[in-house]
């Protein structure tokens, strides 16, 4: 059994990713060609926003989304601390200060409570300036953006919306990639919707952003190519991986339909001996992963691993656990719920093809 089965996803759809690859081939604009632009195109109709504008991947498309929001020296953005690296890392490689939340005990995604305290803390602390607040749609749930966007008006801050495992997720019929100032998107071939390399996308409704995201990713430039017009970066999606994003992203409102499936069914399995994830009302899940919480985690990862299934730990270590961050002094008593999930949870093989 695979965890994540790229290959029988390829086999799939194999005549048709094959001719969109061979389309570029034929015509060899491989830096953003007009597939490049065609699945901006699909991906804005898709999410329900104005602009998506691809880049070379998920990470990029965090410091590209942080850049064009001015975020900097002496600035304090706001994210989980039960995520993946990327999602802090981007802050500090801005010279801005990650402050760290804890997590919904129910959802894994940012604590909302938590969150606003931490936000008066910096407030009262009047050394540093609050804003941003990144909010992670973990394994494939949208975080809680009305809670989020209502603390972010009350004190004046930006709303980054990391998407990278929510996409295709949904609150109230509203797609993720569509909350906040400007969201982001991984598509690396584990993702929900993934490519066979790496890329990534920034999603926003802001006309102006829009535009500045679009000469970052560029080397800053403006209207001409030699002409720069602030500093930027090279991060592009190149084509080949556009031509097959638009064929994945073809059947991926079906494939969805059987990831929930598949969720359904470890429900049904699993939820009276396991703490099962749990989908809020109103809310619909990409199922980027399936994650139990367990009390031996060790012991039953075995009896698994006996029985041919693989299991991933996401994740083992937060963001105020981790050696680079040390400097900022956490300690596991100032995030109870997230330190808890470290050490409880386990992921199950997940993907449409299971």
């Amino acid at each position: 059994m695979q965890f994540i089965d790229l290959a029988a996803q390829y086999q799939a759809s194999k005549e048709l990713i094959n001719k969109r690859i061979q389309r570029v081939l034929d015509h060899g604009q491989y830096i953003l060609g007009p597939e490049v632009r065609e699945l901006e195109v699909a991906l804005e109709d898709y999410v329900g926003v104005k602009h998506a504008i691809t880049c070379a991947n998920g990470t990029d498309a965090l410091t590209l989304a942080m850049m064009a929001l001015g975020v900097g020296e002496g600035d304090v953005v706001f994210c989980p601390t039960f995520t993946y690296f990327a999602t802090a890392e981007t802050i500090a490689f801005q010279n801005a200060v990650p402050v760290f939340v804890d997590s919904d005990p129910n959802t894994f995604n940012i604590c909302a409570d938590d969150l606003e305290y931490r936000i008066r803390k910096v407030i009262s602390e009047g050394v540093l300036t609050p804003k941003a607040i990144i909010a992670v749609d973990l394994f494939g749930l949208p975080a809680d953006y009305k809670r989020i966007q209502q603390i972010a008006d009350k004190y004046k801050l930006k709303v980054i919306e990391d998407a990278a495992q929510g996409f295709g997720g949904e609150v109230r019929g509203k797609k993720a990639g569509s909350f906040g100032d400007i969201a982001t998107t991984s598509f690396f071939p584990a993702k929900p919707l993934g490519c066979y390399g790496d890329g990534g996308a920034i999603f926003t409704d802001d006309d102006g952003l829009a535009e500045i995201i679009r000469s970052l990713r560029v080397h800053g430039k403006g209207s001409d190519k030699y002409d720069n017009v602030r500093i930027g970066m090279n991060s592009r999606l190149d084509t080949i991986q556009a031509a097959i994003l638009l064929e994945k992203l073809a059947i991926f409102p079906g494939e969805l339909v059987k990831r929930n499936l598949v969720a359904d069914s470890y429900e049904d399995k699993f939820g009276d001996c396991h703490k099962t994830p749990k989908v809020p009302q109103g809310y619909y899940s990409s199922w980027a992963q399936y994650t139990l919480q367990v009390e031996d985690r060790q012991m039953v990862m075995k009896r698994f691993k006996e029985s041919g299934t693989p299991t991933v730990i996401y994740y083992q270590t937060c963001m105020h656990q981790q050696s680079a961050f040390k400097y900022l002094n956490y300690t596991d008593d100032d995030f109870p719920v997230a330190s808890y999930l470290a050490t409880r949870v386990l992921s199950l093989p997940m993907h449409p093809y299971l």
